[in-house]
């Protein structure tokens, strides 16, 4: 009979522990949940501003590139007119050397 007492006191002291314990567990695994999805919330968010920092760096970098490419065409086109200009230039000095003498 009081082997009978004992286990089953040693018996409900086991299954209050073990209650005890996945209590415990559940807890641990509830924060854990909570805190990768924290996690993953964080890492989603710092992928999108990566994914616009660098459409951003993008377009920047194309906007000068039009700007430096424009600003080429604009000398050559000036080039270009000082090129066809010039000789009738020449032909002018040279009427005014010539008409000088």
């Amino acid at each position: 009979m009081i082997l009978i007492i004992i286990g089953l006191s040693l018996s409900f002291i086991a299954i209050g522990i073990l209650y005890y314990l996945n209590n415990q567990l559940k807890k641990r695994l509830a924060r854990n949940n909570t805190a990768l999805l924290a996690l993953q919330q964080e890492f989603s968010q710092y992928q999108i501003d990566q994914a616009k920092q660098g459409r951003s760096d993008i377009t920047k970098r194309e906007i000068r590139f039009d700007r430096v490419a424009k600003a080429i065409k604009k000398n050559e086109d000036a080039i270009h007119g000082v090129n066809k200009r010039m000789p009738d230039e020449i032909k002018k000095c040279i009427k005014h050397i010539e008409l000088g003498k």
